[in-house]
């Protein structure tokens, strides 16, 4: 057996301990431990005291060592305990239990760990539910330990139902790390305590979380946003320091330190000597400051980009340029008919002719499936009414709508059809199952997504005299039949309505390396900087794509009422074919153009009574007005939902700070400062018209939703345009109002995460202005547009001066680029365009002889 010194166990417990500390700091803000915290505690606590009983068992067989002699003796003030000399062993167990050796003393220890392990429970969990829903919480904790423990029984007692199993693996993962670091955590520290003392071993803890926790917060800070003012850092950054490094040297001064640690000593000297230099370098970097407005460098950028991305959208000149551009892009032959879509396209003036990946990217994986099974999922999608399917049957060149669907949801089918009615009769015989709801339906694991689509990039063209260019004969023989719609039991679909479906169903979407996969993010009261950079510059988005990407995002899980508490939400997680309006990135639905806005659902419509003016005529004021039907509330998940989140950020933010991008007096740059939460419309002069309608989708919490955010009637849709800026919100889906938005002479603001079959068409900061859906960026994209003035300091009369100009060449080049080109690839035309060549795809990938089927001149 191998002995350890006394010298040696010291070392390593130290070690040990800084290390622990590091770890625990540099994680808890993403782990999963946080999802069951009574739990996780119970079980690190059961470990650590499991730990601390085993290395009590060598109390006696390992050597251990006493403090060194001190330069000057204490006189005690009450009793203490001696002590050890410098001839008893050393031991891992507590250096303190010798002082519990009779029964009374060690029945009083162990009730003071059990009080202080409940009071530690109890207030992580009083941490938590603040955490938990803070858009509207105050400050301060509320109520008491026994009535938030009590709701978190019953909590978890409604949810145990609703989970993948009580153990879910990223739990498991995060509890035994999160345990396992908490354990070497008190064992290492209940070896130093007789060295360093409890004060010690708190200042040396409280350096390392200190410093890291700066520092990272410094790292991730080396741009404008988040404002982190220099003084206050490198104030918080020197005591931290100081703290330590003091404590370190007068531990030697005094002779406390054992002659075996100085030179542990001195390493943690240099080691916090860095630490605070790194510190000092970050913060001596800060940026405060930026020269030219944000939106100037991406309106700049996006003007590029759109012209880069028209070029290649419609490179080609002829058919035969077209046949040649999809046979490079897509490592493919056109499919039959091809050149019918080519003149459908071509006669109606399209702007896009080659650029069609979002149809290659939705249809890839279904390459994977044989025409056979992806027959059969259709039957089986639309004759069962559970599923909430309608169907739409094409038998020589002619739509027919299935009997039997839903009759509040009839017209989204029978509007597909009326588009398709119009290139019909070259489209070979199929069926075709679309989504009644308004949530996206097919949710396939990445592993198994990948897997399928590694396998259908694996089928190459086939060779040009091989090409068969007709469907094959008695397609629609093929098909079983779709009526009655009742006729089976059988279905895919999943019932996960109401419920958070983030964790079970979204983030396996993803990698498993990407931070959805990997993280949770479990404090919502603080904007998640690392979650938001990808896609950000400052507050404002850089791209549509990386903004409404999932997989970088874990903290979309409260941030979005379709990951909270969808009101619909049947899903598959087996790769089926279904047809939706819209879904979130990762899902594998086929994107096709929405019935909603082809049959004018919502449609531009001005009149004498509400005109569209130019812009510059128009009221310089944010407008939106909406229902909440974005998920079900029923325990206050609307506080996470954007349209609520967005009416208390405007109209009742009386407790949360905002961050403004505004100039800098007398200068031509551009800082952010934060200001009271009421500040922007109350101090800056910005003017936003926000009102929720009547609450639905809220069971027992619509009081509290009329309370905190208040009421109004309905308006005119066509009232809209007397503003100068509209803000577009996701709904239960898509927005059907974003359409009409772009046709219209005012500025669109959209944000969302819902992506339709048009996302790759527009272009943000061009066409619309894009805001997160973290919605921090509102009051800064608003200033820069409609302009802000502030009081003039000490007049009377309330005179107000002009702090930033309204860059209204700006906004309107941006609202009438969007008009311009809503007019020419959003059109009527456009959407029978993408979805012509859409159904051109699916009737070769459920035609038998797909491999060798195409299109050649």
């Amino acid at each position: 057996m191998i002995q350890l010194s006394a010298e040696m166990g010291l070392k390593a417990s130290l070690g040990i301990f800084l290390l622990t500390c590091m770890l625990l700091t540099t994680s808890y803000t993403t782990t999963f431990a946080f999802d069951r915290p009574h739990h996780t505690l119970i079980f690190a606590s059961f470990l650590s005291g499991v730990s601390l009983l085993i290395l009590s068992r060598f109390d006696t067989t390992i050597p251990r060592i006493s403090q060194p002699q001190h330069k000057y003796t204490a006189i005690p003030l009450g009793e203490r305990v001696d002590r050890p000399s410098i001839d008893a062993p050393f031991s891992l167990s507590s250096p303190i239990s010798d002082s519990f050796l009779t029964k009374s003393g060690s029945r009083k220890w162990w009730t003071k760990i059990a009080l202080l392990s409940v009071l530690g429970w109890i207030r992580i969990e009083l941490y938590r539910q603040v955490t938990v829903k803070i858009e509207c919480a105050p400050a301060g904790y509320a109520g008491v330990a026994a009535f938030w423990t009590v709701i978190a029984i019953i909590l978890a007692i409604r949810a145990r139902g609703q989970n993948d199993g009580f153990v879910i693996s990223h739990y498991l993962r995060s509890a035994f790390n999160q345990g396992l670091l908490m354990t070497l955590l008190v064992l290492s520290a209940s070896q130093l305590i007789a060295i360093y003392d409890i004060i010690g071993i708190s200042i040396l803890a409280g350096f390392v979380v200190g410093c890291f926790s700066l520092t990272a917060t410094l790292f991730d800070g080396q741009e404008p946003f988040p404002l982190i003012y220099s003084s206050h850092a490198f104030a918080s950054l020197l005591a931290t320091f100081l703290g330590g490094v003091l404590y370190l040297c007068g531990r030697t001064a005094s002779n406390e330190e054992p002659p075996f640690l100085y030179r542990a000593n001195i390493v943690m000297r240099v080691c916090f000597s860095a630490l605070f230099g790194i510190g000092i370098i970050l913060v001596a970097s800060q940026p405060v400051v930026t020269n030219l407005h944000t939106i100037e460098l991406l309106i700049y950028d996006s003007i590029k980009h759109h012209a880069t991305w028209s070029s290649q959208a419609k490179s080609s000149q002829s058919l035969a340029d077209a046949v040649a551009n999809y046979r490079k892009r897509y490592n493919q032959h056109p499919p039959p008919g091809f050149d019918k879509w080519y003149e459908y396209a071509t006669s109606r003036s399209s702007v896009v002719i080659d650029d069609f990946d979002q149809i290659h990217m939705d249809l890839l994986p279904f390459r994977a499936l044989s025409p056979g099974r992806i027959r059969d999922l259709t039957r089986d999608l639309a004759t069962n009414p559970f599923n909430d399917i309608g169907a739409i049957s094409i038998r020589n060149g002619t739509p027919r709508v299935q009997e039997g669907i839903k009759p509040t949801h009839a017209w989204m089918v029978q509007g597909a059809a009326k588009m398709i009615e119009n290139f019909s009769q070259y489209l070979p015989d199929m069926d075709l199952a679309f989504n009644l709801n308004d949530e996206p339906r097919v949710a396939v694991p990445w592993e198994e997504a990948s897997k399928l689509e590694t396998e259908a990039r694996a089928h190459g063209p086939a060779p040009d005299d091989s090409v068969l260019t007709v469907w094959s004969a008695d397609r629609g023989m093929e098909w079983a039949p779709i009526e009655p719609a009742d006729q089976t039991d059988e279905t895919v679909f999943t019932e996960s309505s109401m419920q958070p479906i983030f964790n079970r169903y979204v983030s396996p979407l993803c990698p498993p390396s990407s931070k959805a996969r990997s993280q949770r993010i479990w404090d919502r009261r603080h904007i998640c900087l690392d979650c938001v950079r990808p896609h950000s510059m400052g507050q404002f988005p850089l791209d549509a794509n990386s903004m409404t990407d999932i997989c970088h995002q874990p903290d979309l899980a409260s941030l979005h009422g379709f990951f909270i508490s969808p009101a619909s939400f049947k899903v598959s997680r087996e790769l089926t074919p279904v047809f939706s309006q819209s879904k979130v990135s990762g899902f594998n639905d086929i994107l096709f153009p929405s019935p909603w806005n082809y049959m004018d659902k919502i449609k531009y419509e001005p009149s004498d009574e509400y005109p569209d003016q130019e812009y510059v005529k128009k009221e310089n004021t944010l407008f939106w007005i909406g229902s909440t039907s974005e998920g079900m509330s029923r325990s206050g998940e609307w506080k996470g939902m954007p349209r609520q989140r967005f009416a208390h950020l405007v109209n009742n933010n009386t407790l949360s700070h905002v961050s403004v991008l505004l100039p800098v007096e007398g200068t031509d740059s551009y800082k952010y400062q934060v200001l009271d939460g009421s500040a922007p419309t109350n101090l800056l002069g910005l003017n936003a018209t926000v009102h929720i309608l009547d609450p639905v989708r809220c069971g027992l919490d619509c009081a509290a939703q009329r309370k905190e955010l208040g009421t109004t009637s309905t308006v005119d849709f066509q009232a809209h345009w007397k503003y100068r800026y509209l803000f577009d919100l996701d709904g239960a889906g898509f927005s059907g109002r974003f359409l009409p938005f772009l046709q219209s002479h005012s500025l669109p603001f959209k944000t969302g995460l819902f992506r339709q079959w048009l996302d790759r068409r527009v272009t943000p900061w061009l066409h619309y202005v894009p805001v997160d859906v973290r919605l921090h960026g509102v009051w800064s994209t608003l200033a820069y547009f409609a302009g802000v003035d502030v009081p003039v300091p000490g007049d009377p009369n309330g005179q107000r001066k002009v702090l930033m100009q309204r860059h209204d060449d700006r906004g309107k080049y941006i609202a009438e680029e969007g008009r311009k080109w809503a007019e020419k690839a959003l059109r009527k035309e456009d959407m029978e365009i993408y979805f012509f060549r859409l159904l051109l795809e699916w009737g070769r990938l459920t035609d038998d002889n797909r491999d060798m089927l195409g299109f050649k001149i």
